[in-house]
């Protein structure tokens, strides 16, 4: 109230904290029944906010910006006192695999896949790395209407955060036992934020739209807490007034729109080769049944391909092995974890008979559409074992089950990826990982598929190239997005008993049939 005062003056009514409802507006009624309104920019309604009024709209709206512009350049004039803590984050090779453990068992605290993030600015190692923040992460919420985005206090992690899990679903289930009636029923015990000591600041929600809220509330919540300590001392809500407002019928309605669950809502897929083709298909046919997408892919283009928070592009060479590493700790530290691989990256080189195979085309065809997928499949399974309904689709070819001259070396790699993707089902079904197989028919949206290509193929069957292009049984052309509707299928949980299949995506090709 002091500071309050010396900012304002008598230019503001300051009232005491009271739910929100109609005991609050009662109370603002009689406060200010006889009182000059005129004298009066606005009220300060301790714990919700600052309101301002008029019956001019833009004279209230000037008059919110002054008076919190009061506020800003008192916390200015106080700045010699008041130390935002900032440093590097430590993260190590480990912690990856922390993470994904971690996303695991919240989710089953929710009761659904959920997404992680893991803030490692300087601002929110920061917070994380001082030696009082355990007790202050776990004072409350700077407004009690963030307890229905953000609960009403942080998880603490350290050195085990699966382990140390319980400990805040043992926190919460004794803070709803101590304020609860017979009435109320417990909401879901999974932290929204949490602090892991010395690394930076986790946040946990069912979606994308819930995690940035959840990050916008924390990141403002850390800095104000800082300011409030250094000005004196930063003061929560009592845990009751806390739990009235996070378990009040009216605040929980703002949570349920009564949309229904996306599919892939909490999911998240690693799509190779997403720049184009079969692989920026299979991005916007996830995205749109709610998966976020870790998108890998060589292309200069990937980063501005995409302009969509659900996609996190990745610019990374697959036939890297440390590349790869890389680019999964980047999607692990944005999503937290992975659920399904969509192993697309690939290329068709230039035609050539046995007799006349250049070395090098043919080694760098089996680095690309072989080796490629053997190491990000390898790279990804430590993370896809802690995913939810985890499954792996690779994109391989008509050619497997039906070659054709002059591909000796795209058609023996995507041989040898299917026979991998069978082995792969082997013995990843008891980690309930599924494997499955998609053999497209040459599909001509895709960058592969440039006219000289074409043309030489189309030669080779000595037919034309429109021919060429709807060469099978219902005499169409396969698309990307044909191909990217199968991944979806194989991903997602009507396929959920299937694994070692493979699926052709040919139109009918006599050959295959």
């Amino acid at each position: 109230d002091e500071h309050l005062k010396e900012i304002y003056g008598d230019e503001v009514l300051i009232l005491p904290y009271i739910m929100p409802g109609f005991i609050l507006a009662r109370q603002v009624a009689e406060a200010t029944q006889n009182l000059d309104w005129s004298t009066l920019k606005g009220i300060v309604l301790l714990h919700h906010g600052i309101f301002t009024f008029h019956d001019d709209a833009k004279i209230s709206y000037d008059n919110m910006i002054k008076l919190v512009s009061k506020a800003e350049d008192f916390i200015s004039s106080n700045m010699d006192s008041i130390t935002i803590a900032e440093c590097e984050s430590n993260l190590d090779g480990d912690d990856c695999l922390q993470i994904v453990k971690l996303r695991r068992a919240a989710g089953e605290l929710f009761g659904n896949p959920i997404l992680v993030r893991l803030d490692t600015t300087k601002e929110a190692t920061g917070f994380a790395s001082l030696n009082n923040v355990a007790e202050l992460a776990t004072r409350g919420p700077l407004t009690p209407d963030h307890t229905i985005h953000a609960k009403a206090f942080a998880a603490v992690f350290d050195a085990d955060p699966t382990a140390e899990l319980a400990e805040f679903e043992n926190a919460y289930q004794k803070y709803f036992e101590e304020h609860a009636t017979d009435a109320h029923q417990c909401l879901d015990t999974m932290p929204r934020y949490g602090v892991w000591k010395n690394k930076g600041m986790f946040y946990l929600a069912e979606n994308r739209k819930r995690l940035e809220i959840v990050g916008d509330i924390t990141q403002h919540t850390v800095r104000a807490i800082q300011q409030g300590e250094a000005l004196g001392g930063w003061q929560a809500l009592p845990r009751s007034d806390l739990f009235d407002v996070e378990y009040w019928e009216l605040e929980q309605a703002k949570l349920k729109s009564g949309a229904v669950r996306a599919e892939f809502e909490g999911k998240v897929a690693v799509v190779t080769g997403a720049a184009s083709g079969i692989g920026e298909a299979c991005v916007n046919e996830l995205v749109s049944l709610g998966a976020m997408i870790i998108a890998i892919d060589i292309d200069g283009q990937l980063i501005s391909k995409f302009d969509n928070p659900s996609v996190l592009p990745v610019h990374c060479d697959v036939t890297n092995a440390e590349e790869i590493e890389a680019a999964l700790k980047v999607g692990i530290q944005h999503f937290g974890g992975i659920d399904i691989l969509v192993s697309n990256a690939g290329n068709f080189p230039a035609s050539q008979n046995i007799e006349a195979m250049d070395d090098s085309n043919w080694e760098s065809c089996l680095e690309l559409n072989l080796s490629s997928h053997m190491r990000i499949m390898r790279a990804s399974l430590p993370f896809l074992k802690e995913g939810f309904d985890p499954a792996v689709v690779i994109v391989a070819s008509k050619n497997v089950p039906a070659p054709g001259p002059g591909a000796a070396a795209y058609s023996s790699a995507k041989a040898g990826l299917t026979q991998m993707a069978r082995v792969a089902a082997l013995e990843l079904g008891a980690d309930g990982i599924r494997v499955n197989a998609l053999h497209p028919n040459a599909v001509y949206d895709t960058a592969i598929w440039t006219d000289e290509v074409l043309a030489a193929r189309a030669e080779n069957y000595a037919i034309s190239v429109e021919d060429y292009k709807t060469s099978n049984v219902l005499k169409t052309e396969v698309s990307s997005k044909d191909v990217a509707r199968a991944v979806a299928l194989f991903a997602g949980n009507s396929l959920d008993k299937t694994t070692g299949s493979q699926l052709p995506v040919d139109g009918g090709n006599e050959r295959v049939i």
